[in-house]
């Protein structure tokens, strides 16, 4: 009868360093991709920011066709989802959403009426919080 050999220290499974190697690829692979996946991400947010503000912009020049001017500054974007008091003219709301979108990063938009070089401002603060980005949106 034949005596089936079993495995021998060794023989099976990985060495430390084999598994140490794997490792240290795997690390090099992460450090040289993961900055470009997050850069990704922040550009993504930008770009959706960009986007959001272009479909305010389009509700608030379809507040202007029916009201006859942009909300003011104390209606706030807000006039876009609610009929403001006394404003008789408001056939809203000018967005889907039943509330006034934040941005990306969870705060609300920056809009102002009248704005600094045109009928009003509308921006993001951006990632930093920024008081006024260099490429506010009029």
């Amino acid at each position: 009868m034949k005596r089936m050999r079993s495995a021998t220290h060794g023989e099976s499974g990985f060495t430390l360093v084999e598994m140490l190697v794997v490792l240290a690829i795997i690390g090099m692979i992460s450090a040289l991709v993961g900055p470009q996946v997050m850069n990704y991400l922040g550009r993504a947010k930008v770009d959706t920011a960009r986007v959001a503000v272009q479909n305010l912009e389009t509700a608030l020049d379809l507040y202007r066709l029916d009201v006859g001017r942009y909300p003011t500054e104390s209606e706030g974007l807000v006039a876009l989802v609610e009929r403001p008091s006394g404003n008789d003219s408001w056939n809203g709301p000018y967005i889907k959403k039943k509330t006034v979108p934040a941005d990306p990063w969870g705060r609300p938009f920056v809009y102002r009426s009248p704005g600094r070089n045109a009928a009003y401002d509308l921006y993001s603060r951006g990632p930093d919080n920024a008081d006024e980005p260099a490429n506010a949106r009029n």
